[in-house]
């Protein structure tokens, strides 16, 4: 780790990104006015009140107050950390991101160093088993058996070097012969869940035996892997554990492969297993993706639905696909806003997407997803299982059975929809019931919206155009003058400038950015949203005025302190001089 992203290096990849492109790429957004918006990628609304401004290169949701610049974005859309949303923003604008000297303690260094390399040496060694286990499929004495399972799966060499599928013999240690060279390396594979601490502290291959898939995260690199045995052994598959770089219900398998096969998603089907999602995309359907063997969890699907719009759970028509597919659409209801849609395709028994695609080609199984069930309808064909519709008892318990999901749904079209229908379909005295739903779950409805009441103060305004219009300092012949003020607010405004007049190009994004993770940001931010209306044509007037209404106040202020004291006999001869020169002044 050479050592801390240079300050200088983060301003020039601000300067260069343009967050307006950056946010459209994955939120598609409608011009409005100057800015552009849409609806809030990070809370559930009818009406778009998400806005990115191309001026301030800076995005705020009025509705949940979610804001930043290019970098932020990053950090909350695709859930990266700062370093790694720094390296994203680098590869989007075609640079290499540099490092300075780290001037940290050399404990911290030491510290940081460990961090850093620890995570670079846990993806590299498992990049290197995956190109070992790819090229096992290529040389290993039994990889005929291996090769013939998949040429059987109907798989071509083409979609298994796509998705790096290779194979391991089942050796206890084959592995572990190849990358145990000392005892670090083998503590390192057994916390990556790449090898089992055996008897006499001998670690032994967790994967033996076995066609391996690997699992890639977001950025491509190899987390962990998914093994398939060739013959009837138990378990069919195994799953590498949880890891300090693997976190199972974070992520989904094929979603890297799916990115890279189409530059424009539009849906993703989830289905159940590792060779599902390759056969698909061996038949064309390159757009699945499966959830590593657990119910689709909260997060998993935040990712999808941040990735398309649609998305279609494809699950076996047993009891457990469809106990899977109802964790899927508990999980999803706080997340369905208008415009984005889950629906669901249960396969006939004994089949799976596998088998079908397979068997019927990819139009075929193109068409069954056109048929996919809609969310609404799955979860009214559910619970009218559970009830006697032919009682009024159960049409009541049928509507009763409602409030949890339609609790957590946010408001919305498809919300407003589906209580009409319960209330037209399921209940006597249709309008009263509807009446009663809806203010039921008036009563569960969503946080209102905070109403932003900026007072408008000097300091406010000076500080809210400085933020906007960096370049305005200029106008200040001397921007000490303000050091003497001790007004709340001033300090920041004094800091604001000694950063604008020591960078002269210094632009919105960037002035935010050295305040990043500050109470001082916090602030800023709220001055970044506030609608002050001042045009920029008039912002270096208005931010002159600001700055002389400040130390009017200031004069006046200490004039009055000073005045108090000569009444009471208490001034000093230099203070009797200092009003005497603010009277003369007046």
């Amino acid at each position: 780790m050479a050592g801390r992203i240079p300050r200088q290096f983060i301003d020039d990849l601000l300067a260069r990104a343009d967050i307006v492109e950056l946010v459209d790429a994955r939120v598609p957004l409608k011009k409005a006015g100057k800015n552009y918006q849409a609806c809030c990628p990070f809370h559930n609304e009818k009406s778009p009140s998400f806005t990115v401004s191309h001026d301030k290169q800076f995005y705020h949701c009025f509705g949940c107050g979610e804001h930043g610049n290019a970098i932020s974005f990053l950090m909350e859309f695709d859930r990266l950390d700062f370093v790694d949303a720094i390296e994203e923003l680098a590869s989007h604008c075609g640079v290499e991101v540099v490092r300075e000297e780290n001037n940290a303690s050399p404990a911290e260094q030491r510290r940081q160093q460990q961090i850093y390399q620890q995570k670079q040496d846990d993806y590299e060694l498992m990049n290197q088993v995956s190109r070992f286990y790819q090229q096992q499929l290529k040389v290993a004495t039994d990889k005929k058996t291996a090769i013939d399972y998949l040429k059987g799966r109907g798989l071509s060499g083409e979609v298994v070097k796509r998705f790096g599928i290779g194979y391991v013999s089942d050796a206890w240690d084959g592995m572990m012969k190849v990358f145990s060279a000392n005892g670090q390396a083998n503590q390192q594979l057994v916390d990556l869940g790449m090898a089992i601490q055996g008897d006499k502290n001998r670690p032994y291959d967790r994967f033996r035996g076995r066609i391996m898939f690997p699992i890639s995260d977001k950025r491509g690199r190899v987390i962990g892997f998914g093994g398939r045995v060739l013959g009837d052994e138990k378990p069919k598959y195994l799953n590498s554990p949880e890891t300090r770089i693997y976190h199972k219900g974070q992520e989904l398998y094929g979603l890297y492969e799916a990115k890279q096969a189409n530059k424009n998603l539009q849906r993703l089907v989830v289905v159940e297993g590792y060779m599902d999602v390759v056969a698909l995309a061996q038949h064309g359907v390159d757009y699945a993706v499966a959830s590593l063997g657990t119910a689709t969890t909260s997060e998993q699907l935040q990712t999808m639905f941040r990735t398309v719009k649609e998305v279609i759970c494809c699950y076996d028509g047993d009891r457990a696909g469809r106990d899977a597919a109802w964790r899927a659409m508990e999980n999803a209801l706080p997340l369905i806003r208008d415009g984005f849609s889950l629906k669901f395709v249960f396969v006939p028994d004994g089949e799976d997407p596998d088998s079908l695609i397979r068997e019927k080609g990819q139009q075929a199984f193109e068409t069954i997803l056109a048929q996919a069930m809609p969310l609404s309808k799955f979860l009214f064909d559910h619970l009218m299982s559970q009830v006697d519709m032919n009682s009024l008892e159960g049409r009541a318990a049928l509507v009763e059975s409602f409030q949890p999901y339609l609790a957590k749904l946010p408001e919305s079209v498809l919300k407003d929809a589906i209580i009409n229908d319960i209330a037209n379909n399921f209940g006597t005295g249709s309008e009263q019931l509807l009446a009663k739903l809806n203010k039921r779950n008036n009563a569960n409805a969503a946080i209102k919206k905070p109403k932003a009441n900026t007072k408008v103060t000097p300091v406010r305004l000076a500080i809210a155009l400085l933020l906007e219009h960096p370049h305005i300092v200029n106008s200040l012949d001397d921007i000490s003058i303000l050091q003497p003020l001790d007004i709340p607010g001033v300090a920041l405004l004094n800091q604001l400038l000694s950063l604008c007049q020591q960078n002269p190009d210094i632009k919105t994004p960037q002035l935010l950015e050295y305040f990043r993770d500050t109470e001082q940001g916090k602030q800023l931010a709220k001055l970044m949203c506030w609608q002050h209306h001042v045009e920029a044509d008039a912002a270096t007037d208005v931010f002159l005025d600001s700055i002389e209404k400040l130390l009017n106040n200031f004069v006046e202020q200490r004039a009055e302190i000073l005045l108090q004291k000569a009444r009471t006999g208490q001034m000093t001869q230099q203070e009797k001089q200092e009003l005497q020169a603010i009277l003369n002044a007046s």
